[in-house]
């Protein structure tokens, strides 16, 4: 069986030198890398290469420009057939930006002779803040991706530190430290890649529940929660306030045109997505809740109303210089008061959310 590490991050220069640094620590390493500069005509050329030269290169044509399918439709073989040979002692993964990390390593994970022993992104701290609060989408950017894909950069920067086992820092600065420590809380965040290979740090299956909140971080995340329904056209209005200068939101939410549905918040940024999980635990019988994540039905069964169930909604929203008593207001403001009807309501998010898992 062969270790791999898959390296990950937003900023291609970095990366690789960080790619590079680890292949140098490795006398007996393989580092597999993608040059996607061609992706739009479908083309990706894959090298496999030690620290004393390229022992593979193959051309990946696909009908469909996409760089997890360039990585995944051969990386699996490919490391297989190295560590068959037996000369190597670990593999090195240079994910490119758009690689969906998370679905590379489940692929590996399935092959008796491969295991993933670490998932490690790089991160710049003079860009990290702006990255991870800001608007701008991937296609914007100017990275190599597919053409439908209509990811913010927020998001790309999120998923790979959330599902990251370490980040590498450009510099060892405190604010960007504390942000992704806030998003990630058992990253562990180094400024060298020095000591990272040869140490299992992986955890397979380790993502983050639809619908659940993350732990409160003094000035960093904030955690609400009520156990009343948002008011639709009020919570409507104020999305783009609530998501002024954060990172992530996560969490659940009981809006009251949409009483049948249990929703999800997930935002990056400034982009927010507002999805159907599927129906409240009071609207199921009790041999379907096993179905149902394991947060919430822990939460479910300690915040139980006799009259709503398990209906509620919690957010916590991560970012920089929060604040908080701000959000508070906010969001209290958004609750459907007692004096008010549902009936007569309109709800601006029934468009998006019929016949859709998002919005």
């Amino acid at each position: 069986m062969i270790p791999v590490t898959l390296l990950t991050g937003l900023d291609d220069g970095f990366r690789g030198a960080v790619a590079g640094n680890l292949l140098a620590a490795a006398p007996r390493g393989v580092l597999v890398e993608y040059d996607v500069s061609a992706l739009s005509t479908g083309s990706v050329v894959r090298i496999a290469r030690t620290a004393t030269g390229v022992i593979d290169r193959e051309v990946i044509t696909m009908d469909h420009p996409c760089v997890s399918c360039a990585l995944r439709g051969s990386l699996v073989q490919l490391l297989a057939s190295i560590a068959a040979v037996e000369q190597y002692d670990v593999a090195i993964v240079n994910v490119p930006t758009a690689g969906d990390t998370h679905a590379i390593a489940t692929e590996i994970d399935h092959d008796t002779d491969l295991r993933v022993d670490a998932v490690i992104t790089t991160v710049d701290t003079a860009t990290a803040t702006a990255d991870l609060t800001g608007e701008e989408l991937v296609r914007e950017r100017g990275i190599p991706t597919a053409a439908e894909d209509g990811r913010a950069i927020a998001e790309v920067v999120v998923r790979q530190l959330e599902y990251a086992d370490a980040a590498v820092l450009t510099t060892d600065d405190d604010r960007t430290r504390a942000l992704i420590q806030a998003i990630n809380p058992r990253l562990l965040v180094k400024t060298s890649p020095a000591g990272l290979l040869g140490v299992r740090l992986h955890v397979p299956g380790a993502t983050v529940e639809p619908g659940s909140i993350a732990a409160p971080v003094d000035g960093r995340t904030f955690v609400w929660q009520s156990g009343r329904p948002f008011h639709p056209e009020r919570l409507y209005d104020a999305l783009e306030d609530l998501v002024a200068g954060t990172a992530r939101g996560r969490g659940t939410l009981w809006i009251a045109t949409q009483h049948r549905s249990r929703l999800s918040w997930d935002s990056f940024g400034t982009n927010i997505s507002i999805g159907v999980l599927g129906p409240w635990l009071a609207d199921l019988p009790a041999d379907r809740w096993a179905g149902v994540g394991q947060q919430h039905q822990a939460r479910s069964a300690l915040e139980w109303h006799p009259e709503h169930g398990d209906r509620a909604s919690y957010l916590s929203l991560t970012g920089v210089d929060l604040d908080v008593r701000e959000l508070r207001e906010r969001l209290d403001g958004c609750v459907l008061r007692a004096d008010e009807a549902v009936h007569p309501l309109t709800d601006p998010f029934a468009a998006y959310l019929e016949g859709s898992t998002a919005a």
